[in-house]
């Protein structure tokens, strides 16, 4: 968590040290899932697993959270599909997703033709000139608390991170759904 604000709230604080741990495996990459467990917590209760982790039981971050990727997403299947599946276990507080995409710019959406399929309509963005590589991190808390952080590829630095609560709304809803009956 090198570049993670101490001043920032421990899903922040988690968003960041998701983002900054996939970044450092390149573009590219498959969607990622974590869960979120509380740290301290894990500490009591797994000091094995926390040990593993490499979780200082003299550590002064009490209210953290600590994220434990799970296994590779299943590949062909659509992400809303598989989020619709996933059932977690009461300890898990929280969970975050990193997931690659292409986004074009607000002035591009006029452009958009209408009626295309989503294979042709991903085609399309791209092939526009004006797209954009992003990789988004979402996290969401059992309660909906939300956070997310947004890389931009041609801005791949730790300094040109954007976070915020609501920058992926509809991801953050798909997460929330992951924690109701």
């Amino acid at each position: 968590m090198s570049n993670t604000p101490m001043a920032a709230s421990p899903l922040t604080r988690a968003v960041l040290e998701i983002d900054e741990y996939v970044s450092g495996l390149g573009w590219d990459q498959p969607a990622r899932l974590f869960a979120l467990v509380d740290t301290a917590r894990l500490r009591a209760q797994e000091p094995s697993l926390a040990a593993q982790l490499g979780l200082d039981a003299d550590e002064s971050e009490t209210a953290g959270l600590t994220p434990i990727e799970q296994d590779e997403l299943p590949s062909g299947k659509p992400l809303d599909d598989f989020l619709g599946t996933i059932a977690w276990p009461d300890a898990v507080v929280g969970c975050a997703l990193a997931v690659e995409r292409l986004m074009l710019p607000p002035s591009a959406e006029a452009q958009v033709p209408q009626n295309l399929s989503e294979a042709k309509l991903a085609k399309w963005v791209a092939q526009h000139p004006e797209r954009q590589e992003v990789r988004m991190t979402v996290a969401v808390l059992r309660d909906g608390t939300r956070d997310s952080a947004i890389r931009l590829r041609e801005k791949d630095s730790p300094t040109e991170v954007l976070t915020g609560p609501d920058l992926v709304p509809g991801l953050a809803e798909a997460l929330k759904a992951t924690f109701e009956d």
